[in-house]
């Protein structure tokens, strides 16, 4: 890793160095270990999510030193310069057509996907159902045993090389329509309900308890959120702004999905 580390970065600092089979060797050989799941993009740690910057590097490379080709599936055809993946037999994943997944993309054993996108450098937990007409975006980060509903958006990231990529953590249900973007950090086990927008300035309020706290970028662990709006001040007058609402909490269980089922009830969460 520290090898190819250090050539990625060096091809990164002097972009001529790309034209030589070493460097593209070193940019392809990082692709195939994200597809493979023995790289990540971004990764949990004891103090937080680490952002590998040097993988990120890589797949913004790779674009440039892969040819368009056309490719065909049975009747279908694409034109681009990123495979397919391939084999989901031999993964454990169920791939229902028509779900599309790119090459680069790591989807662990037990994932379904129904007819959905994932892209380049994004990491898919065992578990997880990406529902129809869902999208992950490049590098997004999926936990395990999360549901993201059907047209939920999760956003993508190259660059800047230093924006964290959107995080859904373990267990978090997604509801229909969703839409988490620009870095923003699902904590596990949380609910949001259907139409969420989340952005890194979107203001999320927790008007569970007797005074509101707000959270910009980050959702806290087991939080419900449905979507809201708060009046804001302009020259042209006072109108209402999108938010988010914390309006309580999932609880703790070891039976996750009776605790997911018991949020969506008691809360009245539209999904």
């Amino acid at each position: 890793m520290e090898a190819l580390k250090t050539i990625i970065e060096a091809t990164w600092d002097d972009r001529t160095l790309l034209e030589s089979n070493s460097s593209q060797k070193a940019v392809r050989d990082v692709l195939e270990l994200l597809d493979k799941g023995k790289l990540r993009v971004a990764e949990p740690t004891a103090d937080g999510w680490q952002v590998n910057q040097w993988v990120k590097k890589a797949v913004v490379m790779y674009f440039p030193i892969q040819k368009m080709e056309t490719i065909e599936c049975g009747p279908l055809e694409f034109h681009d310069k990123i495979p397919l993946k391939k084999d989901y037999k031999s993964q454990g994943v169920r791939v229902v057509p028509h779900a599309i997944a790119r090459h680069g993309a790591f989807l662990e054993s037990g994932v379904i996907m129904m007819p959905s996108y994932v892209n380049i450098g994004a990491w898919v937990g065992a578990g997880t159902m990406v529902d129809t007409w869902a999208t992950v975006g490049s590098c997004a980060q999926i936990g395990r045993n999360v549901h993201l509903s059907g047209g939920v958006g999760i956003g993508g990231v190259l660059e800047p090389l230093q924006a964290t990529p959107t995080i859904i953590e373990d267990n978090c249900f997604i509801g229909s329509r969703a839409i988490v973007v620009e870095g923003v950090v699902v904590k596990k086990e949380a609910v949001l309900g259907a139409g969420v927008v989340l952005t890194k300035s979107t203001h999320i309020i927790d008007v569970s308890g007797s005074e509101p706290v707000t959270y910009k970028g980050v959702v806290p662990e087991r939080s419900v959120v449905i979507p809201g709006s708060y009046p804001k001040a302009f020259p042209a007058g006072s109108y209402n702004v999108n938010c988010a609402l914390i309006i309580g909490t999932r609880k703790e269980s070891t039976d996750k999905k009776t605790s997911l089922n018991d949020a969506l009830r008691d809360h009245s969460v539209a999904v």
